[in-house]
């Protein structure tokens, strides 16, 4: 029996909630994976998992080795990849996450550079506006726009950004511009679905924080629909300013009530702490934020 094999396919057993789930994601027979975990309870003569008709839940014995095997595994992939060289060249895989119209207008382009430079270098770029857990699911960085979840991360700050108020002149021209936010009630507005509230916006005022109610008339799931509609002049939409930076340079959107609006997010490249960080993280940080710092001026 191969130990480190048996190690991981309990950890994606468990990981995963079933035996037919781990099938799955392993790509491995279902009668494969049940046998490996039964030779290691039979190797190790003790129970690790209690199997169900619909999950698997871990022993008492199971969790301690549980966790000690995922110490063991990532151990071994640490000193894999110290001999395949990348803690001393700029090579290997590598994956990094960012949110999606950042991610496309400002990691991408970065992201394809650096590529050109480092030939040995592989890379998976993931766009999402959900913070995801960097170990769990395999990123190597993230870039990060405001408070941080996980505050043992390594963080490179790169700037700032605000979430404001814009609406198009023609809206303006026919509407008029808000002065003051207890005026967004008598407005038309765009909310961006899971990031600004359907029904309220809070401002800050004299320090104070101060809620306005506001009328959704679209509620969208993208940045860049809630963008695009108040370019149409639909009505007022409040999205973080690197989103519109464009259309507000061509004149398309006007940014409204600024002197309300909370303080400026960070914006940050953060990966897990770890004993030493291999050649190509260093070098991808180095190459991207100073690039990334020219854009957020």
């Amino acid at each position: 029996m191969d130990r480190l094999d048996a190690m991981g396919v309990l950890l994606a057993v468990i990981e995963s909630g079933s035996l037919s789930a781990a099938s799955r994601q392993l790509k491995m027979p279902l009668a494969t994976v049940s046998r490996k975990v039964s030779e290691l309870e039979a190797h190790l003569s003790a129970q690790l998992i209690t199997r169900t008709n619909r999950k698997v839940l871990l022993t008492e014995a199971g969790r301690s080795y549980v966790e000690a095997a995922k110490e063991i595994l990532a151990r071994v992939e640490e000193a894999e990849r110290v001999a395949a060289g990348e803690y001393s060249a700029v090579k290997g895989d590598l994956t990094v996450s960012a949110p999606i119209v950042f991610g496309r207008l400002h990691v991408l382009p970065v992201v394809v550079d650096f590529l050109k430079v480092h030939p040995q270098i592989d890379l998976r770029l993931t766009l999402g506006d959900r913070f995801t857990n960097l170990v769990d699911d395999h990123i190597d960085l993230a870039l990060r726009i405001g408070n941080l979840p996980d505050s043992n991360l390594v963080a490179t700050k790169i700037g700032k950004v605000r979430r404001v108020v814009y609406a198009s002149p023609d809206y303006i021209a026919r509407r008029s511009a808000p002065t003051h936010p207890s005026e967004l009630a008598a407005h038309d507005c765009i909310t961006f679905e899971n990031v600004t509230a359907a029904h309220v916006w809070r401002f800050l005022e004299e320090g104070r924080e101060l809620t306005a109610p506001i009328r959704s008339r679209l509620i969208v799931n993208t940045a860049e629909a809630a963008v695009d509609a108040a370019i149409s002049g639909l009505g007022l939409t409040r999205v973080l300013s690197y989103q519109v930076a464009q259309p507000v340079s061509q004149g398309l959107l006007v940014p409204l009530l600024e002197t309300f609006e909370h303080e400026a997010l960070a914006v940050q490249l953060v990966y897990p702490p770890q004993g030493h960080v291999p050649m190509k993280l260093r070098a991808f940080v180095d190459f991207a934020a100073p690039r990334l710092r020219a854009v957020l001026k």
